[in-house]
Parts: structure tokens; C-alpha cells; sequence
């Protein structure tokens, strides 16, 4: 059986993985820079590979530090959730996780009763938002988002691969993209563009006609749908979890992949969620891969 390398380097590999940055990981396990650099290197060393490709002001993992990473979290994450259920925790373990309403409502919800079954000590309180660029309450410990990644303040993780696809209501067979450019289109606000990028991967462009509908969430638009009332351009996993779960809607097309993806930003959790918060994540990246 091989030898563990040294747990204070997987330790500081771990916070630099996860903030994507020696001075943001060095501050949360109160060292030096120097320290956190000096471990990782020395990880990199003991391991003969390289886990981050180093650049001016910026910090990226290779392929193979994102798969550690990945094992290392739910490592650390285990031990944790083991030592408090055999000698006690300070507090419940409680974990409150912010997520797009859409993915919500659409994905998520249907898979954490997943989650629940492999981590029964942990208690999850999910709270959702339309818009992605909104700031996150203090008391939030996983922030989700879905968009293209460029927001302000705090690293950001892409653990999604998204594609696009038509819908229309159940039993009404293949839309072509001429068909779909001349709709009705069930519009969804602040993803206007869903529509724009589906049809120019087909070489259409869309009519400058408003929307029949227009909507503030994807749940709302599948409903609109579903009822008949017009196609609608959405995330293929959305739908492929509606379809299952019973909405009467069916895929009306090839799917076209999307720039767009799920993120997970950055955000101190609290001390007694930081176990929780790292088995989520590593979940998270499990179930959206």
C-alpha cells in the first residue's frame, strides 16, 4: 500500500484547489503564502505530476489536480461528518445552498434525495434566485449559478457541460428550425439569447416579431409548453428531468451545445458547515458531470 503523502500539503492543496488562489488559502488555514506554495510544490514533487498550471495572477488545476481535488474533498468531507458523528459536533450539521430557481425547481430538487441517502447526517436547506448576478446572503454556504461565468468578486468553479434543445408540447413530433424560427416562442427573460444561439448553430436567424410569451423561469415557459401554448428553447438536462417526471412535453430536436454552464462561486462557509459544504460540492460535481 503506498504511503499518504504529508495531510498538512493535502490540506493546503485542497483550500488552493478550492479558492484557486496560495493568498485566499493561505488566509483561511492562517499561514503564510509562502507556506501554502511550498506544500503544494512539494506535493507536486512526491506525486511527480503537476496538479496547477501556473500563470501571471492567475491559478488554474490540470486534469489531473481537478480528479484529486475532487477525491480529496470528498476525503476530507467524510472524515469530518465520521469524527462528528462519533465524538460529537459543536452544532448541527446544517448547509444552506443557494441555486437558480430554473435548476431548482427543474434538476436539483429531484436529486437530493441522493444526496440525503449517502449523507444522512446532513440537513440541506436549499433557497433559489431568478437572476444569477445577485449577491448571496451571509448565511449562505454553497452558491450555484448558471451563466458564463464572468461575474464580480469570488472564484468560480464550471462543474457543468450544458446543451440546448427544442421543445414543444408531448406527441407532436420533430420541429424543424424553419418551424421553430417561425414559433409562437415562449420567450425566457434574461436568456433571450437560448433562442438567438439554437437557430444560428442551424444557420437561421429569428423574426424580430415579440415572443408569444414571455417569462421569468424555465419552470413557467415548460408549463406554457406543455399547455400548447408555443415551443420554447431550453437546457437539455431541464428537460430531459421534466419529461421523466411527468411533463407532458417532448425534445423537438437535436440538442446544440452552449457556452453557458453550472458554476459553483466561491463563498466562506460557516465552521460548522465546512464538512457539509465540502461533501456537497464534491457531490454537486459528481451528479452535474
Amino acid at each position: 500500500m503506498r504511503k499518504l503523502p504529508n495531510l498538512v500539503w493535502l490540506r493546503s492543496f485542497e483550500s488552493a484547489a478550492q479558492h484557486l488562489s496560495f493568498t485566499e488559502a493561505a488566509q483561511e488555514l492562517g499561514m503564510t503564502q509562502t507556506a501554502v506554495s511550498l506544500h503544494v510544490r512539494s506535493l507536486e514533487a512526491e506525486l511527480g505530476c503537476k496538479l496547477f498550471t501556473r500563470a501571471a495572477r492567475r491559478l488554474t488545476l490540470t486534469e489531473t489536480g481537478k480528479a484529486y481535488a475532487y477525491s480529496l474533498r470528498q476525503a476530507l468531507g467524510d472524515m469530518a461528518i465520521s469524527t462528528a458523528s462519533l465524538f460529537g459536533a459543536e452544532t448541527e450539521q446544517v448547509l444552506t445552498v443557494r441555486v437558480p430557481m430554473s435548476t431548482a425547481g427543474l434538476w436539483l430538487a429531484h436529486r437530493l434525495p441522493e444526496f440525503a441517502e449517502r449523507h444522512a447526517g446532513i440537513s440541506v436547506r436549499m433557497v433559489s434566485n431568478i437572476w444569477a448576478g445577485t449577491e448571496a446572503p451571509e448565511n449562505v454556504d454553497v452558491e450555484l449559478r448558471f451563466g458564463s461565468g464572468g461575474w464580480d468578486g469570488g472564484e468560480v468553479r464550471r462543474i457543468s457541460q450544458e446543451r440546448l434543445v427544442p421543445v414543444r408540447a408531448a406527441g407532436s413530433g420533430i420541429l424543424s428550425p424553419e418551424a421553430l424560427r417561425q414559433g409562437p416562442v415562449v420567450q425566457i427573460l434574461g436568456f433571450e439569447d437560448m433562442l438567438l444561439r439554437y437557430l444560428n448553430a442551424h444557420g437561421c436567424a429569428p423574426l424580430q416579431e415579440a415572443a408569444r410569451f414571455a417569462v421569468d423561469t424555465t419552470v413557467a415557459a415548460l408549463d406554457i409548453v406543455a399547455a400548447g401554448g408555443g415551443y420554447a428553447v431550453v437546457v437539455e438536462r431541464f428537460a430531459r428531468m421534466a419529461i421523466e417526471t411527468g411533463k407532458a412535453i417532448s425534445i423537438a430536436g437535436d440538442p446544440v451545445p452552449v457556452d453557458q454552464a453550472h458554476y459553483l462561486v466561491s463563498v466562506p462557509a460557516r465552521a460548522s458547515s465546512e464538512a457539509a459544504k465540502q461533501l456537497f460540492e464534491a457531490w454537486l460535481e459528481e451528479v452535474f458531470a
